[in-house]
């Protein structure tokens, strides 16, 4: 709940159907057990029996089934116009500040639009400014722009703010751009939700749900692994990862053929190669996989390696169930489990469901 606006704000926007809520939260019903998004249609239920939730996987852990009218787990809506029209003024000009008072001019609520990007995209909107003015200072130089020129462009304050600013971000100054590679960080729409990303000239390094509660290590993990600094950007191999996504979500295509930068210990690394070694459509269970790479006892260990891969889909762990039938574990949340399986064929639906957004408890075990 501490992730969440106030209460009294969450009531209203429930009561007033605010689209533009879709996404910064749930609501569930105690009385009836389902939980909606904001602007569900169904007649309102009483203050005293709703409770609210950050995502659609916390509602679905407290016990909560999907709204079979507004659809919750279904792909989300499109951005709000607003903030779609902020997304294309960043994009125009990433090297331009967006204050809390141009906002305002453009008659927006500074802590509405905070609140939606922290939702969707992690970070509040002035850090995603912020990010993107770093990341395109980093390319000016990369490209040989001088740094005075780099910081008067880029409309920060002073040589002091650009570089205090640059070393946080990048971990070295500005000075040694030229000669340093970059990882880009971008996001990446899905139907199961919005994916980060991340890659360099080389190889894809990430590709993980934005809501994974793991994602902040992961990405720490990365940025240790790589020895680069991160900073969001567009890229040409971030468009062909979205591309064979989108392929992929269609049932277009079977197999991802991107570079991959997966780097771990070296049990991890064999488990990950296994993993790409599993057919699409095709399940193993945790045992089966653990006795492929030579370690029958290691079903655990497998366990563990799986949820700290850094690569969903494109290596995948979602193709390891448990040896009971059930799904196992998945740090993107098992309903996401079992819709990446049943976009392969790999797991038809089980107790008479009709629709992968409303499986029941049996299903989820």
């Amino acid at each position: 709940m501490s992730d969440l606006p106030p209460r009294t704000a969450l009531l209203r926007a429930c009561r007033e159907r605010d689209r533009s809520c879709d996404g910064l939260f749930f609501q569930a019903v105690t009385t009836t057990g389902i939980f909606c998004r904001p602007s569900c249609p169904a007649r309102p239920a009483r203050a005293e029996h709703l409770q609210f939730y950050p995502t659609a996987a916390a509602a679905l852990q407290a016990g909560f089934r999907p709204c079979l009218r507004c659809r919750p787990l279904e792909p989300a809506a499109p951005p709000p116009e607003w903030a779609a029209a902020l997304l294309a003024r960043v994009d125009a000009d990433p090297t331009r500040r967006i204050t809390d008072a141009d906002l305002r001019q453009a008659g927006l609520v500074p802590a509405t639009v905070r609140r939606w990007f922290q939702a969707t995209y992690g970070l509040t909107f002035q850090a995603y400014v912020r990010a993107r003015r770093l990341g395109a200072a980093f390319t000016a130089l990369q490209q040989g722009q001088s740094l005075d020129a780099t910081i008067g462009e880029h409309d920060w304050e002073s040589h002091a703010a650009f570089r205090s600013a640059f070393t946080q971000a990048v971990g070295r100054p500005p000075g040694t751009a030229r000669h340093g590679e970059v990882m880009r960080l971008g996001w990446i729409e899905s139907p199961l939700g919005l994916l980060a990303a991340g890659v360099t000239d080389a190889a894809v390094w990430l590709l993980e749900f934005a809501d994974r509660r793991l994602l902040p290590a992961q990405v720490a993990t990365l940025r240790q692994r790589s020895g680069l600094p991160l900073l969001p950007g567009e890229h040409p191999l971030l468009e062909a990862l979205r591309e064979q996504l989108a392929d992929w979500f269609a049932g277009t295509r079977r197999d991802f053929d991107l570079p991959l930068a997966a780097p771990g210990s070296p049990f991890q690394e064999r488990v990950w190669a296994a993993l790409r070694q599993i057919p699409y459509g095709q399940t193993r269970t945790y045992a089966e996989l653990a006795a492929a790479l030579g370690k029958p006892g290691a079903a655990r260990a497998v366990g563990r390696a799986n949820g700290l891969n850094r690569l969903a889909i494109l290596i995948p762990c979602h193709r390891v169930v448990a040896a009971d039938g059930g799904l196992g574990g998945y740090g993107g949340g098992l309903w996401r489990k079992l819709r990446l399986l049943e976009t392969e064929g790999a797991r038809p639906l089980e107790h008479g469901h009709t629709s992968a957004a409303e499986p029941c408890r049996p299903c989820l075990r």
